[in-house]
């Protein structure tokens, strides 16, 4: 948009979309937008130079950083970053600022036109920086299997378009590879409506007339029932698709007793055996009763509990939540798509919405992927447990994974539990580290941890029995007494948690299970950010210990 400001001076005026109402985060990130004089409108004047362009354009970016920042991400903003966060985050709000400059080049004279070249060329630069260190073009180990091929030639004779093929990696399994370079914005994969495995097939079913009549049956569980029963039907529409899949999923809900051994202690044993305990209770109250009332339907030999764990870990690891044309969410399974593996630096951030123009699913890149390169999706904002738990692997990167974090808990008073008081020591309802390798601050006043955690624990120990809101600590010049004790207080927490979380490199990997393979990898990845979090308050302490107490 173009117009005059004040003083008569014609500006191009940039506006990010406004974050809604019912945005849980909203009084937070306008805090932080506030504390950093950012705003989601900005005004550059015209005529400007590239270096005046490129300064709205980074404080445009900034503001962007903070409108797309989730719950985690929020919580570990450190004072004085301005950003890049994360790779999620990063390649969110620089395909929002592409989209706002995009949105504002129709009907622009020549002078305004060259503002937004420059603009959309730096932006698109800065797309491509994102994922420069995150290529990865990795030997393929052969030719894709008579399956994959078929599933491929059966998809596009059904409608699908697509610029990736299907390679085996070595160490990786299965992914998709961009056969051309697929540049920002471009299409990789489309899949018409009519493909897409949703409860819409279930209707269709002989089963669902009983299922319907079932108190507390999800359409989640009703298909996880039709997939064990697809999934052997050879006539069956997708027969090619389920032809395709792997005989084990092999994730963590398939853990032996080893591989569980040797998470006791961590957050992961206690993830999976909740897991576990949850999907054998609700198999017990389903399939038995079932494969009694209705043998011709529900097959016992069918219906057993590999066949239930097989379709749950089906589901949890291909499952997409999917808007279709209706406005309706579901969860859905989308042949092909399920190839595409998990990367924390995806090329395809945004998939979720079947286009009504096409009726089909879209899923562009949001940056340039080139031939050869494997193109990676991204499956959610997930910790290295849930991956674990739920998928069945670690990403390759998984030290730089954000949302790797181990929550707190922090009981209230009986004197303070439910007052206004209590909620008024933090804006935090919740509180959480993760590995302080990734703070950019390691030195005082923070030392990596997290600042809410820092604010919250000063606020609860203050010793004059003031009600202190987050702002007002940080406000006043605490004195080494109290940041002692915070730090203290910190490290009575963490020290317990390394008890049986001895060091596992002697342990020889290649003579062990992959289950157990998996669950060290995962045990060594906890054990360091337990070990960063207490190696950071020792610094802090000793850095403490060698400044001048406050005197007056």
């Amino acid at each position: 948009m173009f117009t005059p400001n004040m003083e008569g001076v014609e500006v191009l005026e940039l506006r990010l979309p406004r974050v809604g109402g019912d945005e849980p985060l909203l009084s937070e990130k306008m805090k932080l937008l506030c504390s950093r004089n950012l705003s989601s409108e900005f005004q550059i004047p015209l005529p400007s130079s590239k270096e005046e362009v490129l300064r709205g354009l980074d404080r445009l970016v900034q503001s962007a950083r903070v409108l797309l920042l989730d719950e985690s991400e929020l919580y570990f903003v450190e004072d004085d970053d301005s950003g890049p966060f994360c790779p999620r985050n990063e390649l969110e709000s620089l395909n929002l600022v592409l989209s706002v400059v995009d949105d504002s080049s129709s009907g622009s004279d020549d002078g305004k036109v060259e503002v937004l070249r420059v603009l959309k060329e730096a932006t698109v630069a800065m797309i491509s920086k994102v994922g420069a260190h995150c290529s990865d073009y990795a030997v393929c180990e052969g030719s894709n299997s008579s399956a994959e091929e078929l599933l491929l030639k059966w998809g596009e004779e059904q409608g699908v378009k697509t610029k990736l093929k299907i390679c085996h990696f070595n160490g990786a399994g299965r992914g998709a590879v961009a056969v051309n370079d697929i540049d920002t914005g471009v299409t990789a994969l489309e899949i018409p409506e009519s493909l897409i495995i949703s409860e819409d097939l279930l209707c269709e079913s002989e089963m669902f007339e009983i299922l319907k009549n079932l108190d507390g049956v999800t359409a989640e569980t009703m298909m996880l029932l039709w997939s064990m029963k697809e999934r052997h039907n050879s006539n069956s529409r997708f027969k090619v698709y389920f032809d395709s899949l792997p005989k084990e999923f092999k994730t963590g809900l398939s853990f032996g007793i080893e591989a569980l051994g040797v998470l006791e202690g961590t957050v992961l044993f206690e993830e999976i055996l909740q897991a576990k305990e949850h999907l054998r209770s609700q198999y017990d109250a389903l399939c038995p009763a079932l494969c009694t009332s209705c043998p011709s339907i529900f097959q016992p030999e069918l219906f057993t509990w590999d066949q239930f764990l097989w379709a749950c870990e089906l589901w949890y690891s291909n499952s997409m939540k999917i808007v279709f044309t209706d406005g309706k969410l579901k969860t859905c399974l989308l042949p092909i798509a399920g190839f595409l593996n998990h990367s924390l630096c995806p090329h395809i951030l945004r998939y979720g919405k079947v286009d009504s123009a096409t009726n089909s699913l879209k899923m562009n890149v949001s940056r340039p992927c080139k031939g050869g390169e494997q193109c990676y999706l991204s499956y959610g904002s997930f910790p290295c447990s849930h991956l674990i738990t739920f998928y069945g692997f670690l990403p390759r990167d998984m030290h730089e994974n954000p949302y790797d974090v181990i929550p707190l808990d922090f009981e209230a008073s009986h004197d303070d539990e439910g007052s206004e008081t209590a909620n008024a020591k933090s804006s935090w309802t919740i509180h959480m580290v993760r590995g302080t390798w990734m703070a950019k601050n390691k030195g005082p006043p923070t030392f990596g941890l997290p600042p809410p955690l820092l604010d919250h624990l000063r606020c609860i120990l203050k010793d004059d029995g003031s009600e202190q809101t987050p702002e007002i600590c940080k406000q006043v010049d605490v004195n080494k007494e109290m940041e002692r004790t915070v730090l203290e207080t910190i490290l009575s927490i963490f020290n317990p948690m390394t008890e049986g979380l001895e060091a596992t490199g002697d342990v020889d990997r290649d003579g062990v299970g992959w289950d157990v393979k998996l669950a060290l990898d995962f045990k060594d990845l906890y054990r360091k950010i337990i070990s960063s979090v207490l190696e950071s308050c020792s610094i802090g302490l000793q850095t403490l210990n060698s400044l001048p107490d406050r005197t007056g």
